[in-house]
C-alpha cells in the first residue's frame, strides 16, 4: 500500500501533465494537405466504399494488409480483408487527413471520416503504408473507431 501511494505521489504530476487537452465536438483539426500519392489512397478507398466493392477494397491493401475495425477481431491478408468488408460499404464516405509521414517506402496517414452530410467527423482512423520500389502506396494496416461515447449497459 505505501510504495502504490508513493508511486501515485511520485507520478500522478507527471500523468496529469502527459495527458492532451480534450478534443470536444466543437474543435475540429484541421485537414493535412496530402502529397498525391497519398491522397490517391484516401480517394480511391472512398471510391470502392461507396460503391461496396470489397475486392476493390482488398486491393489497396498490402498482401499481408491488417484491417482493425472497432468491436471486431483484427483481420490480415487480402483474402480475409475481402471476406470482411464483404457487405460493407455503400455509403457516402468521406475520408479527410489530420496527419501525415512518409520516410523511404514506409508512412502513416492520421485522419477523421465521416458520412454523407454530416457536419462532424464520425470517428478517426491510422492508415499505416508501405510500398515497394516506386509502386503505388499499399495500406499495410487501417484502424479506426467512433467518436460516440459507448452506451450503457
Amino acid at each position: 500500500m505505501r510504495i502504490c501511494l508513493l508511486l501515485f505521489a511520485l507520478c500522478g504530476p507527471l500523468l496529469a501533465s502527459a495527458s492532451p487537452p480534450s478534443t470536444t465536438a466543437a474543435t475540429r483539426l484541421p485537414d493535412a494537405a496530402l502529397p498525391a500519392p497519398l491522397e490517391r489512397v484516401l480517394r480511391d478507398y472512398e471510391q470502392a466504399w461507396r460503391a461496396g466493392d470489397a475486392k476493390a477494397l482488398a486491393a489497396l491493401f498490402a498482401e499481408d494488409g491488417f484491417v482493425l475495425q472497432s468491436n471486431q477481431p483484427p483481420v490480415r491478408g487480402r483474402g480475409a480483408i475481402e471476406a470482411a468488408y464483404a457487405g460493407q460499404g455503400g455509403s457516402p464516405l468521406r475520408l479527410r487527413a489530420l496527419a501525415y509521414a512518409v520516410e523511404e517506402n514506409t508512412g502513416y496517414i492520421i485522419g477523421a471520416y465521416s458520412y454523407g452530410n454530416n457536419a462532424g467527423d464520425t470517428g478517426k482512423f491510422t492508415l499505416t503504408l508501405k510500398r515497394v520500389g516506386d509502386g503505388p502506396w499499399l495500406i499495410f494496416s487501417d484502424m479506426d473507431n467512433g467518436n460516440a461515447p459507448p452506451r450503457a449497459r
